[in-house]
């Protein structure tokens, strides 16, 4: 890969869910380095995650923007990995400033609040990534390019699902477990749409490149705290005459976090499950049936950069987010000597924007008890089916 691409945090701190995580991914195969960060509004715990994780301490910032203003030149990209609610400020900065971006998902809170991130991109002409980590399991990529290459026929279903149990768990003491302050508020869309629903949103545009028309949806309190909503049914017509099946949420006891898809199409079916990785069951019109794994020949999952230790060892949550990391050095490597990407690996606001738009949709559905249409719900955005093949 050449030289280390240089990485500055803002957010991600111990105390954090995803800054080990991104931490370990990005440097797990030498395409980055963390050389700086602002990990944390704690000063105590700012200083702690830069010396656990070796960063000059000159280059631990008190203040994100401080970071931004003295790392010009000096960082190849910026990661934001703060709650959701604050992300917009933070990535508008880094752009204004030259950063090439690397947003943690959800983008932001709003189709309106990324749609003042996507004019100051567009305006800055800037690079902007949003992490969808799943999608670097190597058997759902797989599975992409055998529904791109045609081998399921037509896709007509797609039923998924990622339902937790955080929200009704209790501890040996038999209290609830709380969890982080910030994801018991929710806003114009539910904190758990955009902490769990942004993925299958992602997911399902990922696999079968269709976009949402219109949803049926119903959100509910179930768990031990009021006034969150923690588990979303749905149902959405898509283009090319697909209709998905979704449900996510934190109140199903016995799910540490049970994300599985199933694709029906004419001639075929597959299934994935997040539980068991390096499979993929798939079967076909003749009632054949069968499992293929990284050693299956010939396939994308058999590549070497998706075998870091033979088939037979599983690879899982930690391997596919540093296959993501991977594409991104890929991808801001050519922006910067090119001014473009092309890595179709690599999610910009497109889908960002998209993924917000069908969740306040269903946000709307709910409400109302009633169908509800991306386009109705911004009138000033035309949906248009994507019909491509997907390759490697």
């Amino acid at each position: 890969m050449g030289k280390r691409l240089r990485l500055g945090f803002i957010g991600g701190g111990l105390n954090s869910a995803v800054g080990n995580t991104h931490r370990i991914a990005a440097q797990m195969d030498g395409c980055w380095e963390l050389a700086a960060g602002a990990f944390s509004r704690h000063a105590e715990v700012n200083q702690a995650t830069g010396k656990a994780w070796n960063v000059e301490p000159k280059r631990i910032y008190d203040d994100w923007r401080c970071m931004l203003d003295a790392e010009r030149g000096r960082l190849e990209a910026v990661v934001v990995l703060t709650p959701t609610g604050s992300h917009a400020p933070m990535v508008i900065e880094a752009l204004r400033a030259g950063y090439p971006v690397i947003c943690e998902k959800a983008l932001a809170g709003s189709s309106e609040e990324a749609a003042v991130i996507e004019r100051e991109l567009r305006k800055t002409g800037g690079f902007l990534a949003v992490t969808y980590n799943y999608t670097g399991y190597p058997m759902l990529r797989q599975l992409r390019q055998m529904v791109g290459d045609g081998r399921f026929g037509e896709i007509r279903q797609v039923q998924i699902e990622m339902p937790q149990e955080g929200f009704v768990r209790v501890d040996d003491q038999g209290r609830p477990m709380i969890p982080q302050k910030w994801r018991l508020a929710d806003g114009a869309v539910p904190t758990v749409s955009l902490d769990l629903g942004v993925h299958l949103h992602q997911m399902v545009r990922f696999l079968t490149g269709q976009r949402p028309l219109s949803v049926l949806a119903v959100e509910d309190t179930f768990g031990h705290f009021e006034n969150v909503v923690d588990n979303v049914m749905c149902i959405a017509r898509y283009s090319g005459e697909m209709t998905c099946q979704v449900w996510y949420g934190k109140s199903a006891l016995g799910h540490r976090n049970g994300l599985k898809v199933r694709i029906y199409g004419q001639r075929g079916s597959a299934q994935w499950l997040q539980m068991k990785p390096e499979e993929l069951h798939v079967a076909d019109a003749s009632g054949n049936a069968s499992v293929l794994d990284r050693a299956s020949l010939p396939m994308l999952a058999a590549e070497d950069r998706y075998n870091r230790f033979k088939a037979g060892h599983p690879a899982g949550f930690i391997e596919a987010f540093a296959n993501h990391y991977v594409d991104l050095a890929d991808a801001v490597g050519e922006f910067t000597r090119t001014g473009r990407t092309a890595n179709p690996w690599v999610f910009s606001i497109d889908h960002a924007m998209e993924g917000l738009r069908m969740l306040e949709a269903m946000t709307a559905s709910a409400r109302d008890e009633a169908w509800v249409r991306l386009d109705d719900v911004s009138p000033n955005r035309k949906l248009t089916p994507v019909i491509t093949r997907l390759s490697a």
